[in-house]
């Protein structure tokens, strides 16, 4: 599946460089997926082929959704609804990454799908070791300013990120990204809360989040 995989991404960069790709719209994506919640076979198989396609994501986001590069986020047990828009976000060029902008406009509906439904059945990242005052600082900085929208126990929802276990020079580069509206991210109240939070505190915020379970 790997190499079936690669071949259609090397197809697809091809056709897009000729401009005879056009981007799928969200919403078939969006309907296939809530398809799968009442079906447990048709969930079964998606989740067998998003495992196919996960085999070129794991260079970099891990064999398990767990990456193993500081920079780079853990996709495992990530909210589907979430990750599918930011699929979205890449394929439409709303998030800015050259890679990771021609890799989602390769995807099919179906693949988007199965792609995020399979990277949600994983298991979540074990927590990272930190010093208990950092931590305790940062619980205290997002129980005020981020817990309103990502959950006290920052499992997020559907229209916001699981953050708990996620990896902290990720965070800490999409948090300055924010604040200083860079153009690599941009989502107004993101903005906003971060402006709240302030750069003193999103060390500590990073570190207690990637303690949680």
């Amino acid at each position: 599946m790997g190499r079936v995989w690669r071949r259609r991404v090397a197809a697809m960069v091809v056709a897009m460089c000729a401009g005879a790709v056009t981007v799928p719209a969200l919403a078939e994506a969006a309907a296939l997926l809530g398809g799968l919640g009442a079906d447990a076979p048709a969930r079964a198989r998606a989740i067998e082929h998003g495992r196919g396609l996960a085999t070129f994501c794991a260079n970099c986001h891990g064999a398990e959704g767990v990456s193993t590069i500081p920079e780079v986020p853990n996709l495992a047990a990530q909210n589907p609804d979430y990750l599918l828009t930011q699929i979205d976000a890449f394929s439409t060029g709303k998030r800015k990454n050259a890679f990771m902008e021609g890799l989602m406009r390769a995807l099919e509906p179906a693949d988007k799908a199965a792609l995020v439904v399979f990277y949600a059945s994983l298991p979540a990242p074990p927590p990272h070791a930190s010093a208990a005052h950092e931590v305790a600082a940062g619980k205290t900085a997002f129980d005020r300013i981020c817990a309103r929208c990502h959950g006290q126990t920052a499992h997020g929802s559907e229209t916001t990120p699981r953050l708990a276990g996620q990896q902290a020079a990720y965070l800490r580069q999409n948090l300055q990204r924010y604040l200083t509206m860079s153009g690599e991210r941009f989502y107004a109240p993101m903005t906003a809360a971060v402006s709240q939070l302030g750069e003193q505190n999103i060390d500590a915020v990073t570190a207690y989040l990637g303690s949680l379970k």
